[in-house]
């Protein structure tokens, strides 16, 4: 169903979910992500991750390609949009129900919302409709339907990452109750069907990271390399973001927001670039660039947004 074969060896990708405008820690995402595909020879796409399409208004998935065209981004190919993958997205679905990996789920939020939390903050489903759903219930969502086993990976920054998905997720959702499918099953069906070969993201993804190499296997595509990069945080803790009232980036002016999230991955810019042209910026990082300067942590604040 899913081929993943890339004529390079290094293929990488950005995918933002345009919810609101290009801010700090998407463009610390980004940068990190280009830089690293560059610096090794390889491609870099670009995916708008609006598979939650109330969500995700076109205008600012239209604003954030402007920002990150501003910001210097140059990208590989068209731009892959979700929201226009549905039906690739459906054949995935038929296919694990053919061969019994998914089943449908009549639960509601309020009937798991004493459930046992996973690391991501999602509810660990406790098997309610496994073996069928309950008389006189419909079915409102398809699960996928995972085995007890230890799912681990070596990720580049964060080192060695395993987790027992069946205790530590449990059969996650794949087609919602709204009718739109998830994050997890687009991502790694874009992923197979992209040829991606590296991952570069930050470290809020990574407690999503087991269930989608479980999700590869289910559907017969290689595990990708993962780095997870440092998630920018506010003064509170809190992950930037509209919700967090995240300032966008000065898409007229963006030298300084790129030096500052070249600061951030423990690149050392000097501080006169900061007034440069954006293309000296550039040249300065992919002369520069290096993963292993990028601090190992998963959260770190900062207050510079250019």
């Amino acid at each position: 169903m899913l081929s993943s074969t890339p004529a390079i060896a290094y293929r990488g990708r950005f995918a933002p979910s345009p919810t609101g405008p290009l801010h700090f820690g998407s463009l610390v995402a980004a940068l990190g992500s280009c830089l690293d595909a560059r610096c090794r020879g390889g491609e870099w796409l670009l995916r708008i991750e609006d598979v939650d399409e109330p969500r995700c208004p076109r205008p600012v998935a239209e604003d954030i390609l402007r920002t990150l065209a501003a910001c210097g981004f140059a990208w590989d190919g068209e731009v892959l949009w979700q929201s226009r993958r549905k039906q690739r997205y459906r054949e995935l679905l038929d296919h694990l129900q053919s061969i019994g990996r998914v089943y449908p789920c009549a639960c509601t939020r309020r009937e798991m919302a004493d459930s046992q939390m996973a690391a991501d903050g999602a509810h660990i489903y406790p098997g309610t409709c496994r073996e069928g759903l309950p008389p006189g219930r419909a079915a409102r969502a398809w699960r996928l339907r995972v085995d007890d086993v230890n799912v681990g990976f070596d990720d580049a920054l964060q080192g060695r990452v395993e987790q027992r998905i069946a205790r530590d997720a449990g059969d996650f959702v794949l087609l919602r109750a709204d009718g739109y499918f998830a994050y997890q099953l687009a991502v790694v069906a874009d992923d197979a069907d992209q040829g991606i070969t590296h991952v570069v993201r930050g470290a809020d993804l990574i407690d999503s990271t087991a269930r989608q190499i479980f999700l590869q296997r289910c559907l017969g595509v290689p595990t990708l390399a993962y780095a997870h990069l440092p998630v920018v945080v506010n003064a509170a803790g809190e992950k930037l973001s509209k919700q967090t009232l995240a300032p966008p980036i000065n898409a007229v002016a963006p030298a300084p927001s790129l030096c500052a999230a070249l600061r951030f991955l423990g690149q050392s810019p000097p501080p006169e670039l900061a007034r440069a042209a954006v293309a000296e910026v550039w040249d300065w990082a992919l002369a520069q660039w290096s993963l292993a300067r990028v601090p190992h942590r998963r959260a770190a604040s900062a207050d510079f947004f250019g």
